[in-house]
């Protein structure tokens, strides 16, 4: 018995899980120094007047006024105009990949995919800004004409002089979330067992009641992991959206009226500020960042009650 190599195996597993530990709290430890030197920094802007901080529509650097709610609204109005529009379409073009498109045909559209995933964000907001504008906005005078009538719709989808708005910036942003969580999406259906596929198919399914029924149950944990780091990356952008938003700040009911976003806003005031209001764009900073850390607790919330669910109807 070789007593000499079962002790250097143990040594090494002994290292081995060292090394991995000290990697995870490493992460750990970064992000905690990063939200105590933020909060340290943007304390002076918040103390101020936190309930102003944290819920006034005011914002006047000048007159030492901080309210970020505007910007917290059109964060959460532009992410979720994104999300609607991204999450379907990239499930949607995860299941051609996996399900549907010839083997052959597949490498190319992964290719093409990853490849958008790699553009610059003030790539997609000269686009937007040049191109997609000038051509949406009779597009949205065109829809807004139909909304009219119909009461509700008529404040949601109102007349509108500029193409730099709430909408162009959630469309844009759906384009830059679609390779992310198509990418995640399409490695998330390729773990689903082919023995769960093919038992649907010998019971007589289709192949979408296959899908429905084998794929998207086994699936969802991952599709909601895959939404939340497109969310993440939605909340975050910033030159992309502050080229096409408008920069105004307020709150509107009508998605095709010009806002501004947290990220934005940090860009577009960070060069010209001092004082107090370098502080408050910090502020911003730091509340985006609780922002997402709440959004992702949520998340995983939301996927252990659906898989404790499904496991009882498995059962």
């Amino acid at each position: 018995m070789d007593l000499g190599g079962e002790a250097r195996s143990r040594r090494t597993d002994k290292g081995f899980t060292g090394l991995v530990t000290f990697a995870g709290l490493t992460v750990l430890i970064v992000l905690g120094l990063i939200l105590v030197t933020t909060s340290v920094q943007a304390w002076p802007a918040i103390v101020l007047d936190p309930v102003e901080f944290l819920i006034g529509t005011r914002w006047s650097p000048s007159d030492e006024v901080f309210g970020t709610f505007p910007f917290l609204y059109g964060t959460l109005v532009t992410s979720v105009i994104g999300m609607i529009i991204a999450v379907p379409v990239s499930i949607g073009i995860a299941l051609f990949i996996t399900e549907v498109a010839h083997r052959r045909s597949r490498k190319y559209i992964v290719t093409i995919v990853d490849l958008l995933a790699t553009v610059p964000s003030v790539v997609f907001g000269l686009v937007g800004s040049l191109v997609l504008v000038p051509w949406i906005t009779p597009l949205y005078q065109w829809w807004a004409g139909l909304m009219e009538p119909i009461p509700g719709l008529s404040a949601v989808f109102a007349h509108t002089q500029t193409g730099r708005n709430y909408f162009t910036a959630g469309l844009i942003l759906a384009v830059m979330c679609i390779p992310i969580i198509t990418s995640i999406a399409r490695e998330v259906f390729a773990t689903v067992p082919e023995i769960d596929k093919q038992g649907a198919y010998a019971l007589g399914a289709t192949r979408w009641e296959m899908i429905k029924g084998a794929i998207l149950p086994h699936s969802f944990g991952g599709l909601v992991g895959a939404s939340m780091l497109g969310l993440g990356r939605a909340m975050g952008e910033t030159i992309a959206v502050s080229l096409v938003i408008g920069g105004a700040v307020g709150m509107n009911a009508n998605v095709f009226a010009p806002g501004n976003t947290m990220a934005a806003v940090i860009a577009q005031q960070w060069g010209e500020a001092s004082g107090l209001h370098t502080d408050a764009l910090i502020g911003i900073g730091v509340l985006l960042f609780a922002i997402t850390v709440l959004i992702n607790f949520l998340a995983r919330v939301v996927v252990r009650r659906a898989e404790i669910k499904m496991k009882g109807a498995h059962s």
